[in-house]
């Protein structure tokens, strides 16, 4: 299959199977994240995998529940990042962004499904996990077998048309 085949394939799924991911699965996953490119090749991603009853009970505390057999909270260290010396910008979310993209594309590969998170506290999440102040939680995936599927000709009615994006020389 080809990459493009395999990005159009993708899609969220919020709904899973009760079976868990297999621990090969779940280090193909994290090798893609740590193979990710980074700015300046700083890496300053690091996953917090959530695969345990204890882990799961965690998350159901903070109201964060899921049917999700896999979730990995992908941080990043504000210690160790590359700063965009022009304006200042940190290069955080995007470093933890593309680990985040590998480790959802990888996981489409392995036959599982995935959704991407950002809409939780960051604060409750550093909390409940005792995650270090310069660490900051930037993403959550939720993975698992899906129990639902959608057809990879979505995109031609689900998304703009490219010329409405895509420019050419000039904007």
């Amino acid at each position: 299959m080809s990459f493009l085949e395999l990005a159009k394939r993708r899609c969220s799924v919020r709904n899973f199977e009760p079976t868990k991911v297999e621990e090969e699965k779940i280090n193909q996953i994290l090798e893609a994240g740590r193979i990710a490119p980074t700015a300046a090749n700083v890496q300053p991603q690091s996953f917090l995998v959530i695969n345990s009853e204890e882990g799961f009970e965690r998350l159901k505390n903070i109201g964060f529940n899921t049917s999700a057999p896999l979730v990995i909270i992908v941080c990043g260290n504000h210690d160790n990042v590359w700063i965009r010396g022009i304006d200042g910008k940190s290069m955080i979310d995007v470093d933890t962004s593309i680990a985040t993209d590998h480790m959802m594309l990888t996981a489409e590969d392995l036959g599982l499904s995935s959704c991407w998170l950002g809409y939780f506290d960051p604060k409750v999440i550093r909390s409940a996990f005792n995650i270090p102040d310069n660490i900051e939680p930037v993403n959550i995936l939720i993975i698992g077998y899906g129990k639902e599927k959608k057809s990879p000709e979505r995109h031609i009615n689900d998304r703009k048309p490219i010329t409405d994006f895509v420019h050419y020389n000039i904007y």
